[in-house]
């Protein structure tokens, strides 16, 4: 499970000498904390639940490599393309999203 945190912080800001204003960078204090989770919970509801991995395939004439993966699951470390973390995702929530394939066709 990954976790990211941001705090902001005020300014409190005060009239200098020369008559301008500067940032009282002393008075700064953390306002609040977010966290953010990925819960593990089922992506794909009703699509196909009978196959055991949804992987479509789709032929492109422009293409650089032969094969590219793009990931379903939003839980890949490369996203947006696959590096198969809809196994993990699957084995936990009983879900049974994959990639989507794209194919170089052939000349």
């Amino acid at each position: 499970m990954s976790m990211a945190s941001v705090s902001s912080a005020s300014f409190c800001y005060s009239k200098s000498r020369a008559g301008g204003v500067r940032p009282n960078i002393a008075a700064a204090t953390p306002r609040s904390l977010v966290v953010v989770r990925a819960e593990a919970q089922a992506i794909n509801p009703e699509i196909r639940k009978t196959e055991e991995k949804v992987v479509d395939s789709v032929m492109v004439a422009e293409l650089s490599k032969p094969l590219t993966a793009y990931c379903r699951c939003w839980r890949s470390g490369t996203f947006p393309l696959c590096d198969g973390s809809h196994v993990k995702h699957n084995k936990a929530t009983g879900d049974n999203v994959g990639p989507l394939l794209l194919k170089k066709q052939k000349e």
